[in-house]
């Protein structure tokens, strides 16, 4: 090689040695920094940021697609895919009724929304909500091409479990099937790092873009409400889920967190649980050691699940509309926001500012007419997008750490040395 050649080299074989996680953090320090410079004409450079976002969701619907059939064919046995998806389940849910009554239990301490006009605000149109029975029914898709075109994530996850159930139920006709799908597995994870090599640039440009537009100091105009979705997110990430990894998973919860830094990153920068799931995938099994099966199996049923962070903000934003509105709320009524909220959050899709625009069916329980949610969501929305941040961070965590659990549950879960 001659010199010219080992010079530019150099910088790039620097550049590829350093670990991702933190080249994604430089690129984030320096995305603020740039954009409180250089100000709202930050936004030019927020294109490069949606396409590393387009780029890594690309990859969702076809990733989930063969790593989960190929992981519940794995399984080997229907019985462990019942206690396997009981148990991941079960967590996912009771972990997301937890975050929803703490959203609330802060938004009664805190008040974020006691004196609060929102008379001037710009009502938002907002999605009606759908009956319970229609939001199961849409689980299972009629079409299940067309749920793949519309990257329809729940009814994608529910015929990939069925696709795998199926080969679990005809093992000696399902080799040439599972090998395939197994091959198609490890040709997407290899596409996969490809695109996380442009994560730093990504999250230069958003972080850029996010600071440019709205200013460091953002949300001075809603601080109460975001102190609270910090104390609440503090709490499921430190208390409920290394709770959950220490007991359960019988691991350092911190030795936990710092395995999982690249996938908290990225989360933070996204805030996109769907265009996060490579990376947590990645991470689950090289560095935190669970099996590929039970990463495959439990990680893409874990995304549309995983609501910690999304949780205790509708719980907050419940209180917030109540305190706003002059809406006094009883013991009835709270037990209805934490069933409602919590059905409101596992149904919201794992992309940006999904939930806000899905608040009209709960915040009916308590009073809270169509018109006036509008109001709260035009008056959070200019705000939401650095709320989203914080919130999606949990979302992802609590996804790794049930899966982490149920590895240990399984007997899949073998840590490498630095994690245990």
């Amino acid at each position: 090689m001659s010199v010219a050649a080992e010079a530019r080299g150099g910088p790039l074989r620097w550049w590829f040695g350093v670990a991702l996680w933190k080249r994604i953090l430089a690129a984030l320090v320096l995305g603020a920094i740039v954009g409180a410079i250089w100000g709202e004409g930050a936004a030019q450079i927020r294109w490069i940021g949606d396409l590393f976002i387009r780029l890594a969701r690309m990859m969702v619907t076809p990733l989930v697609l063969v790593t989960l059939a190929a992981g519940v064919g794995a399984l080997g046995d229907l019985r462990r895919l019942g206690t396997m998806g009981g148990r991941t389940i079960g967590l996912l849910v009771l972990m997301t009724a937890l975050s929803v009554a703490v959203g609330l239990l802060l938004g009664t301490l805190i008040e974020p929304g006691l004196g609060v006009t929102l008379a001037g605000g710009d009502a938002t149109i907002l999605a009606p909500a759908k009956p319970l029975g229609e939001q199961l029914m849409a689980i299972v898709p009629v079409n299940p091409i067309q749920a793949l075109a519309n990257g329809d994530m729940l009814a994608i996850v529910f015929f990939s479990a069925m696709l795998g159930v199926g080969l679990l139920m005809v093992p000696g006709q399902a080799g040439l099937l599972q090998q395939a799908l197994e091959s198609a597995r490890g040709v997407m994870l290899a596409v996969v790092g490809v695109v996380m090599e442009a994560a730093p640039l990504g999250v230069f440009a958003l972080i850029a873009a996010a600071i440019g537009q709205h200013g460091l100091a953002v949300l001075e105009h809603v601080s109460r409400l975001a102190f609270a979705l910090l104390l609440g997110v503090g709490f499921q990430l430190f208390v409920v889920q290394a709770g959950l990894v220490a007991v359960v998973g019988r691991l350092s919860p911190f030795r936990f967190f710092r395995a999982i830094v690249d996938a908290v990153l990225m989360a933070f920068s996204t805030t996109s649980s769907a265009a996060v799931l490579p990376v947590s995938m990645s991470v689950a099994e090289k560095r935190l050691g669970i099996s590929r099966e039970l990463v495959s199996a439990g990680l893409p049923l874990g995304l549309s699940l995983a609501r910690d962070g999304t949780a205790v903000y509708v719980g907050l934003l419940c209180m917030f509309a109540a305190q706003a509105f002059g809406v006094a709320v009883t013991p009835i009524g709270y037990a209805s926001l934490v069933l409602g909220a919590t059905l409101l959050a596992l149904g919201a899709a794992g992309v940006p500012s999904a939930a806000l625009f899905m608040l009209t069916g709960v915040l009916s329980l308590i009073g809270v007419s169509d018109a006036q949610a509008a109001m709260v969501v035009g008056f959070i929305l200019p705000f939401d997008r650095l709320l989203d941040m914080i919130r999606t961070v949990p979302n992802v965590t609590a996804n790794l750490a049930v899966a982490t659990a149920v590895a240990r549950l399984e007997d899949g879960l073998d840590p490498p040395d630095g994690v245990r």
